[in-house]
């Protein structure tokens, strides 16, 4: 039978401000994505994040990214790639720390946002990046875009890779995302958003933002937890995937 993997951002709260429902998303997802502390998250959020996760049976993954709360870690930092390396390490071993303190620990590992975007061809972060997961546990695998210079790194260092695909996000012709900045960008129809995942997984591929189709290949698919209706369509995904027969499951 074939299986997909569904992930989301979580436990990108800070203090006062919400975001998202995390409670809801986790009865959808296989696989939490959550904040270390440097783009989002506050280390009690974080810990509830990790608690309900692991009350759910779902896998909690190291959402890594750019020091920069301010911007929600979507502004591009040209970081050292030795200070990168530190600071995904030090994400990496807190959020760890917390997940275990829940009962659980971190089983992969995923950039953040603009951090995400740069390695997917700034080759000296995604070698960093790269180097950060290999020191701390080289048997975590690392999500990453298909094609993207991050997953040929990783996989030249021995890592595992897991390509991914976003349920909410429009794809150029080349198979990268658009960017937040351009129209069209995000989804927000939960009907389409599903449609689009059911042909992703049985064909592999997407219409792109200029109505061509492109190849994108995926063990994972991402519905982003602070989207417009992004309950709705974490659910229309599963439901349209589970109805065609499609089984929902962690790849890890």
């Amino acid at each position: 039978m074939t299986s997909i993997d569904l992930n989301s951002d979580l436990g990108e709260s800070f203090g006062t401000w919400k975001l998202g429902n995390d409670d809801a998303m986790l009865a959808v997802v296989t696989s939490a994505n959550i904040a270390c502390g440097f783009h989002a998250g506050d280390p009690q959020t974080i810990l509830a994040t990790c608690r309900a996760a692991a009350g759910k049976a779902v896998r909690i993954g190291a959402q890594v990214g750019y020091r920069d709360l301010a911007g929600f870690g979507r502004r591009f930092i040209d970081i050292e790639p030795a200070d990168l390396t530190a600071d995904v390490l030090y994400q990496m071993g807190a959020l760890d720390g917390l997940s275990q303190a829940a009962g659980s620990a971190i089983a992969y590992v995923k950039p953040h946002g603009a951090l995400y975007n740069a390695i997917v061809t700034h080759r000296d972060q995604a070698k960093a990046v790269v180097e950060a997961v290999r020191i701390y546990d080289p048997t975590l695998p690392v999500l990453g875009l298909a094609g993207s210079v991050f997953l040929e790194e990783a996989e030249a260092a021995g890592l595992r890779t897991v390509a991914e695909a976003f349920a909410d996000r429009a794809y150029t012709p080349a198979g990268e995302l658009v960017s937040r900045r351009e129209a069209g960008a995000i989804l927000s129809d939960p009907a389409l958003v599903a449609a689009r995942i059911l042909q992703l997984v049985q064909e592999g591929t997407v219409e792109a933002i200029d109505g061509t189709s492109v190849a994108v290949s995926a063990e994972s698919v991402c519905v982003h937890g602070d989207s417009p209706g992004a309950v709705d369509m974490a659910f229309a995904v599963r439901k349209i995937l589970s109805d065609n027969g499609i089984a929902i499951s962690p790849f890890v």
